[in-house]
């Protein structure tokens, strides 16, 4: 045990003069053998008795320096994130895929249960809108007929409708809705899917060629005039264009392919070189 403690002691014997030394914001110097408190919010140095630096010491940051600390901190942990992110994607698609036929295959087979429920959904609807149909004439008439009880002098009345037959439109209205709502959601998802197969087999295309990699890092890069997200650098594609942007960023694409117009989201991502 008195070795250990012989052994640290010379360690630190050498600095047991150390000294504090800094140069303020106005160019004075300041030494003490405690930090002097003119050195607070600038860097100061430990030094030996011979005037060798032992360590450095950064100032205290201020409340808003770190702020900006943290918040770069946070970026570059985002921007590490969708790095790494989009490498397993890369590594997914690599090993998943092994020509442009494939994703042609995988995509129809997706699409397929999706397009078999928008075809169901609109065979129940023609038998929906047909039993809506008898339903509101039945309505019509008898919101156009008289009551046939009515005595001489009095004023004639609309004969009601049956509760049941109130309630039966009522429902078939609401499921003729939710048929609605049902296909647009399913065409929604028939583009979105059309989308994200297309971008990836253009990234895999990207990742199998390093030639049109290498054509397209050089390519013209328009500039995304609002920032969603901040980040490192990144870039995003729409159609048969590259756009420069934030890393993180999601931004709606539009092209026209022939006479048709498409619109859809993409997003901003690290390319790994």
């Amino acid at each position: 045990m008195k070795k250990i403690c012989l052994a640290i002691a010379l360690l630190y014997a050498p600095f047991a003069g150390a000294e504090y030394k800094c140069v303020d914001e106005k160019g004075f110097t300041h030494i003490g053998d405690v930090p002097p408190a003119g050195c607070n919010n600038v860097v100061m140095y430990e030094i030996t008795s011979s005037g060798s630096i032992i360590r450095k010491i950064d100032p205290t940051p201020t409340p808003e320096q770190l702020k900006v600390r943290n918040e770069e901190a946070e970026r570059k942990k985002e921007a590490d994130r969708i790095a790494s992110e989009q490498k397993r994607k890369d590594m997914a698609l690599t090993n998943t895929y092994s020509s442009e036929r494939e994703f042609d295959m995988t995509r129809d087979r997706t699409l397929e249960p999706v397009r078999g429920r928008i075809a169901s959904a609109k065979e129940r609807m023609k038998a929906v809108e047909k039993r809506e149909l008898e339903l509101e004439d039945e309505m019509e008439f008898y919101k156009a007929g008289k009551s046939k009880t009515v005595k001489k002098g009095e004023e004639a009345r609309t004969r009601e409708a049956p509760p049941q037959l109130v309630a039966e439109l009522a429902r078939v209205k609401a499921e003729k809705a939710t048929l609605t709502n049902g296909i647009a959601a399913n065409e929604k998802e028939l583009e979105e899917i059309r989308v994200r197969f297309d971008a990836d087999k253009r990234r895999w295309v990207e990742l199998k060629n390093p030639a049109m990699r290498t054509a397209q890092e050089v390519a013209p890069k328009a500039q995304i005039v609002e920032t969603l997200v901040p980040g490192a650098a990144g870039i995003a594609h729409c159609g048969n264009r590259i756009y420069e942007c934030q890393a993180g960023q999601a931004y709606m694409c539009k092209e026209t392919d022939g006479y048709r117009r498409r619109e859809y989201r993409v997003n901003c991502v690290v390319e790994r070189r």
